[in-house]
């Protein structure tokens, strides 16, 4: 499957520039000269991979992350003018995966997308539909169910156990889990994860005291089980 990359920039030239380096080195991309759009591509669309300028013109790029991160995963490049090292901590605080400055080297540019989309998990290049026992999981439509009765979740939620299905059996850090649902700089905010674990649990489980989906591993996480 060719990756496909979306250009969050409001300089045309420089998407035109990203467009045309991308698909030399066998990409496909869409662009969007907006945080608006871009926000709007990025959850109606599958994109493998974000390229994203900070100086938008509607929404600052960092904010783009906030908005972006409450519900996807997809990994986020920064390439950006900005050479702030404040800048690009709080683009990487909030849920940027690299950063990269311009003017760039495109070697190096390409390099950055080749690691980071090697970082993907396997797992979660998923069919649309996800099955676990008894439990399904419809990606695209957002919809879960057990024995064929429909489980409504909120979006974080969804995509908590999304992670869980897409990763049955193993046993799943605290840090990991913060990580992989709120981003980088959650890693200790293990209150976040045990409310909404609880939530979950109160929704999917038979008996939320006795669990048998959502397994807690002492000391270490969680472990989802069929």
């Amino acid at each position: 499957m060719t990756p496909r990359i979306l250009i969050v920039d409001d300089d045309a030239s420089i998407r035109r520039l990203l467009a045309m380096t991308l698909a030399f080195a066998g990409f496909m991309t869409e662009g969007a000269s907006t945080a608006k759009e871009g926000l709007k591509k990025g959850a109606d669309e599958h994109f493998h991979l974000i390229l994203l300028d900070l100086g938008l013109p509607d929404m600052s790029g960092v904010k783009f992350l906030e908005r972006y991160r409450e519900d996807e995963q997809t990994p986020v490049i920064v390439v950006s003018a900005i050479h702030d090292d404040s800048d690009k901590i709080a683009a990487l605080n909030a849920g940027a995966d690299d950063y990269v400055t311009k003017p760039f080297n495109t070697d190096e540019l390409i390099a950055r997308i080749n690691a980071n989309l090697r970082r993907v998990p396997p797992s979660q290049s998923t069919s649309p539909i996800l099955t676990v026992g008894d439990m399904r999981m419809d990606i695209s439509n957002r919809i879960v169910s057990i024995e064929d009765e429909l489980v409504k979740l909120t979006p974080k939620e969804f995509k908590l156990l999304r992670v869980f299905m897409e990763n049955q059996g193993k046993a799943l850090t605290h840090a990991w889990l913060l990580k992989a649902i709120w981003g980088v700089g959650y890693q200790h905010e293990t209150h976040y994860l045990r409310v909404f674990i609880n939530q979950l649990r109160q929704k999917i489980e038979t008996d939320p005291a006795r669990p048998k989906w959502i397994i807690t591993e002492t000391g270490i996480g969680y472990r989802f089980v069929g």
